[in-house]
C-alpha cells in the first residue's frame, strides 16, 4: 500500500514525500533515465513525469516498486540518499520498459518476474562490483549479486515467497532459460 501524503521528515533515514520528489526530479536528468525514457517513447510508451511519484509505503519491503499501468513509485519513507533514488529510478525504469516492450509479459508468472530482475539488475549497475563493495558485501561475485537482488525483490511478493533452496533451484533454472 501506499499514500500521498507526506510523512515528516525529521527521523532518520525518513524522508517527506516533498524531498523524496525533488529527489526523484534530479534522477529524471540523468544520462541512463533520459536514455531509457527516450526508448521508451520510441517503442510507443511515452513516460512523462508524474509517472514517477514519491510515497508513503505502508507494509512494503521494498524501496521503490513499478505498478503497471500506474508508474513508478519511491517509497519516501525507505530512502536516504540521492544515489538511492537514481539507482531505483533507473531500475524500475527498466521493469517500465520491460512490461512496454514485452509481448506476453506477465507479472504475475514469477519466472517473467524473475527475468525481469535480473535485467533490472545486470543493467541499471545494481550489482557492479563497487558498488556491491561499498554495501558491505565483500563475498559476492559473478551471478551472487543477482541472487541475492532478486530473492529479496521476489520475496516482497507473497505469491512468490521461495524459500533459500527452492530459491537457489528457481534462480538456477531461470538463469539456464534464459542463459
Amino acid at each position: 500500500m501506499a499514500q500521498d501524503s507526506s510523512s515528516p521528515g525529521g527521523s532518520l533515514g525518513v524522508k517527506a514525500v516533498d524531498e523524496v520528489q525533488a529527489m526523484i526530479q534530479k534522477s529524471l536528468q540523468l544520462p541512463k533515465v533520459k536514455f531509457l525514457r527516450q526508448r521508451m517513447a520510441e517503442a510507443g510508451c511515452t513516460v512523462k513525469d508524474n509517472f514517477f511519484r514519491a510515497v508513503v509505503c505502508q507494509g512494503r519491503k521494498g524501496m521503490a516498486y513499478f505498478a503497471p499501468g500506474h508508474g513508478i513509485f519511491v517509497c519516501s519513507n525507505h530512502v536516504t540518499f540521492q544515489d538511492e533514488v537514481n539507482q531505483l529510478i533507473i531500475h524500475e525504469l527498466i521493469h517500465a520498459y520491460d512490461d512496454c516492450r514485452a509481448v506476453n509479459l506477465r507479472w504475475n508468472n514469477c519466472a517473467h518476474q524473475a527475468c525481469s530482475e535480473i535485467r533490472a539488475g545486470h543493467l541499471s549497475g545494481d550489482c557492479h562490483f563497487m558498488r556491491e563493495l561499498l554495501r558491505g558485501h565483500f563475498k559476492l561475485r559473478g551471478h551472487e549479486p543477482v541472487h541475492f537482488y532478486f530473492f529479496s525483490s521476489v520475496n516482497t511478493y507473497p505469491l512468490f515467497f521461495l524459500s533459500i533452496k527452492s530459491s537457489n533451484r528457481f534462480t538456477f533454472h531461470v538463469l539456464s532459460w534464459l542463459f
